[in-house]
């Protein structure tokens, strides 16, 4: 389905830096972004935002029963005894499940046979790896500014809520803060999608892309869904949209209760956002730990 004759003009930043292009959205992280971040960091408390994940072993009869779902991280133990005795594991890795904080690479959704910047998906996957848009975009960690807006302070949004660029903007006017090009956003819900990824979750309108599309957010991270409610003539937006047509990478299931706290309690809503992944190149994205530094 194309998305111009869908939704509207079409948005998209598809050869905005050149057909060779797998950054996308990163390409904003100027060294004066990162340095804005960098000044948010001026007493060393850390907030991590992602969910801890307990594996389950790879024998036990539970791993795949949820929802015809793996756990995320399968685990098998191992032992070896030479030169010295140790522990070893072996992890097996469901990186875009639902219970799971991960990061998507912009490859993990084609659009029209293509993925980011236009490359078709047969090329882009030859060798069954993901050779263009993937993990590898990632190697060098994501360090800049990043803002929470917190659209439901002390409490959460109603169920199946479409935010909208006004709630956006309304949480940047409560809060007395601004998202600038090159910021990561973070935007609490109040809903925890790693307990209830099936539930009745808030999600994304198109109107909210937009608004991150002119504010040049270079990563978006949340803690609600992106499956609009049934009847919605919509696309998933945040990632047939913001991460296939903007190129805007995707943080899934964030944890953002304790940053929401902490933000509250000291009266600021930036930080310094840090993200490392393990440096593994051509995957459709990774599990991820992201760091609010304040």
């Amino acid at each position: 389905m194309d998305i111009k004759e869908a939704n509207g003009p079409s948005l998209t930043n598809r050869g905005r830096w050149g057909v060779d292009d797998d950054r996308g959205t990163l390409n904003f992280i100027t060294d004066a972004a990162r340095a804005r971040g960098a000044a948010e960091a001026t007493t060393g408390r850390v907030v991590s935002l992602a969910h801890p994940i307990t594996p389950v072993p790879m024998a036990a009869p539970i791993a795949f029963a949820e929802h015809g779902m793996p756990a995320p991280v399968l685990q098998t133990l191992t032992f070896t005894g030479s030169p010295a005795p140790a522990l070893t594991d072996v992890l097996l890795i469901n990186v875009h499940h639902a219970r799971s904080t991960h990061i998507d690479a912009l490859a993990h959704i084609p659009v029209d046979n293509t993925v980011y910047p236009g490359i078709p998906l047969a090329e882009a996957t030859a060798g069954g790896t993901v050779s263009r848009s993937s993990s590898s975009a990632f190697l060098d960690g994501i360090v800049t500014r990043g803002v929470l807006l917190d659209l439901a302070p002390g409490g959460r949004l109603a169920e199946n809520h479409v935010v909208t660029a006004d709630d956006l903007a309304a949480a940047e006017k409560r809060q007395g803060s601004r998202v600038e090009s090159g910021d990561a956003l973070v935007v609490r819900a109040g809903w925890v999608s790693a307990d209830d990824p099936f539930g009745p979750l808030p999600t994304t309108s198109r109107s909210a892309v937009e608004w991150m599309a002119e504010r040049e957010v270079c990563l978006y991270a949340g803690d609600i869904g992106d499956k609009l409610p049934d009847g919605s003539a919509e696309p998933p937006v945040l990632h047939d949209i913001g991460l296939a047509q903007l190129g805007m990478p995707l943080i899934d299931c964030l944890n953002v209760a304790e940053l929401a706290q902490v933000c509250a309690e000291i009266g600021r809503y930036s930080f310094l956002f840090a993200l490392g992944t393990i440096p593994v190149r051509g995957a459709s994205g990774l599990p991820v730990n992201p760091l609010a530094i304040f």
